[in-house]
């Protein structure tokens, strides 16, 4: 007799090559090596382009103490950029030229980018420019690696990512002018995002679910940590801004190694039809976790997909793109609602951790302190999300990212004349806090809510959302010039708008994810706004112990009833035999 096999889907024959086992072990220390890459790589614009306290130079002012020509400058209105005519001891009169050479007090030594080409006063636009197009270019690049690695697969795009990013950073070393810095820029904003996602995606495919929360962040809490605090004092340790960026760029192209030790997603070559591939793929995963597989637990697995292809009506679903996600309402709703809440957080993420400079610290302490929250925001995600679901801490991390923010904002804009570094330094890293908690949980939840089919699209198009709305950072702050309280105040509606909708998404808590749209469309189907899977554990509880609590009062009745049975019978006999 031949042994029978149940239904073997792609869950089944992973568990059985290993789903959390050395194989995921590797590919979860690759993906914190790219977290460090990924983190060094987002942030160079802003380290590049830092920018000390600088003075117009003047030639009476060469051997004078930091504390003094800042004391001299203080009368002016714009110390910075004010060229000074003559100076008579603490006294100075103004000239109504331009300035064109400065005087620097550099942070730790650090000569960034800014000044050293002197883009500062009216050639401060120059920097802004480079960042404008860096953002472009990650637009773009979203857009385009993301329909990439849904159509040749998700390592190729992974590598041509990273790349790009390469490329872009090597070349900024050579450039001098505005349009050259420009285009280096948009060619390293191509990498940004897709070079994490694309791995996270890899990572989420070849995980057993109940590990993903605990495997995913911890692995970004501390990788991406490390790569965040150690970023401003490699620009320390260079001391030029050349040399820092030839030391980020670099290590890029040791992702192209990846090519020989990471599988191409066994998943997504499922959707594509290449059951073969997706075999063959599980078989290394297998050899390498030490676990033996037999042919016909493959052979099972082949025919399973060979059943799901039938029912789409063959080669259909090999041609689905993000046009999809919109034709049927309910995967229509979901992805709006997925654009609305990356556009929030994307928005408020950058404008917190990008806000570094003017705090009365230096820069570089400012941006190791904040990033300092990254790694307990992960380690929160792995205690709790894992509790109360995705939908759950989605959220509520954006309500709590609402209200650190509001509370920072507000503060700091009534201490703007008293400047407290250390009250604007815990608002700061209070608020990045909250931000980063809806970030990293954000990633996982898109990521798992979306089709495999489209995955690579569909979070793509979720990511670049997201780069969309960080156009509109410049302007928010703008607003702070009419009314101080406001861009925080608008930042709050915008995270407890984003807390509100997240309530109408789908649980993913130990659930198989939706392979295909038609999967996308029904998945959770019947869940109600306020249906957390640490509220169903609960009523689930309750509900067993009041059916104990039933069961056993029902037993003792039938006990007593049967007791006193027992005595009347007893009785009537006593009775027979006295008659």
């Amino acid at each position: 007799m031949f042994k029978s096999f149940p239904t073997m889907d792609f869950d089944k024959i992973l568990g059985k090559c290993g789903d959390f086992n050395r194989y995921q072990l590797l590919i979860l220390a690759l993906f914190g090596l790219v977290n460090v890459m990924v983190s060094m790589h987002y942030f160079t614009q802003t380290v590049i382009s830092f920018v000390p306290d600088h003075w117009c130079y003047h030639e009476k002012l060469e051997n004078r103490s930091y504390d003094e020509i800042a004391a001299i400058y203080s009368k002016f209105a714009n110390p910075s950029c004010t060229l000074l005519l003559d100076i008579n001891g603490l006294n100075a009169t103004a000239s109504t030229e331009k300035c064109s050479r400065w005087i620097y007090k550099y942070d730790f030594g650090y000569r960034s980018m800014n000044t050293e080409l002197n883009w500062v006063c009216d050639a401060s636009y120059k920097s802004t420019i480079g960042q404008s197009l860096f953002f472009i270019g990650s637009v773009v690049g979203t857009l385009l690696y993301g329909l990439l690695s849904d159509k040749i697969g998700r390592l190729p795009a992974l590598i041509l990512s990273n790349f790009s990013g390469f490329v872009g950073d090597f070349s900024t070393i050579f450039t001098e002018q505005v349009t050259t810095f420009t285009l280096c820029r948009f060619i390293s904003g191509l990498a940004a995002d897709t070079n994490f996602y694309l791995m996270y995606i890899i990572v989420l495919e070849y995980m057993r679910p109940t590990m993903r929360t605990l495997g995913l962040n911890i692995a970004v809490g501390v990788f991406y940590t490390l790569g965040l605090v150690f970023t401003p004092w490699l620009a320390v340790l260079t001391g030029h801004w050349q040399y820092y960026l030839a030391s980020t760029s670099l290590p890029l192209l040791l992702i192209i190694l990846f090519y020989f030790v990471i599988q191409e997603s066994a998943q997504w070559l499922v959707t594509r039809n290449d059951i073969d591939g997706a075999i063959k793929r599980l078989k290394r995963v297998a050899k390498f976790n030490g676990r033996h597989v037999s042919q016909i637990e493959f052979d099972e697995f082949r025919k399973y997909c060979q059943k799901q292809r039938e029912k789409r009506g063959g080669d259909d679903q090999k041609h689905s793109s993000l046009i999809d996600m919109f034709r049927t309402p309910r995967m229509r709703k979901h992805t709006l609602i997925l654009f609305f809440k990356s556009m929030v957080i994307t928005l408020c993420y950058d404008v917190v951790s990008r806000n570094v400079e003017g705090m009365g610290i230096s820069p570089f302490v400012m941006f190791s302190l904040s990033a300092l929250v990254v790694l307990p925001s992960s380690l929160m995600l792995v205690l709790l999300q894992d509790r109360i679901g995705r939908k759950g801490m989605a959220s509520g991390s954006l309500l709590v990212g609402g209200f650190f923010t509001v509370a920072a904002g507000i503060a700091i804009a009534y201490q703007q004349h008293n400047h407290n570094a250390v009250l604007l330094a815990c608002l700061t890293v209070a608020a990045r806090f909250g931000v980063a908690i809806s970030y990293e949980s954000g990633s996982q939840y898109a990521t798992e809510l979306i089709p495999t089919c489209v995955r690579g699209q569909g979070v793509a198009a979720v990511h670049v959302a997201g780069f969309a709305a960080s156009f509109l950072a410049p302007y928010i702050l703008w607003l702070g010039t009419f009314f101080k309280a406001a861009p925080s105040l608008i930042l709050g509606v915008l995270f407890f708008s984003g807390s509100f909708v997240c309530l109408l998404l789908p649980e993913t808590l130990n659930k198989a994810l939706p392979k295909t749209i038609e999967e996308g469309e029904i998945f959770g189907k019947g869940e109600r706004m306020f249906d957390f899977p640490c509220l169903a554990q609960k009523n689930k509880k309750s509900k067993d112990k009041n059916s104990e609590q039933e069961h056993y009062s029902k037993k003792k009745r039938n006990h007593s009833l049967t007791i006193s049975l027992e005595c009347n019978h007893e009785t009537d006999a006593n009775r027979n035999s006295y008659a």
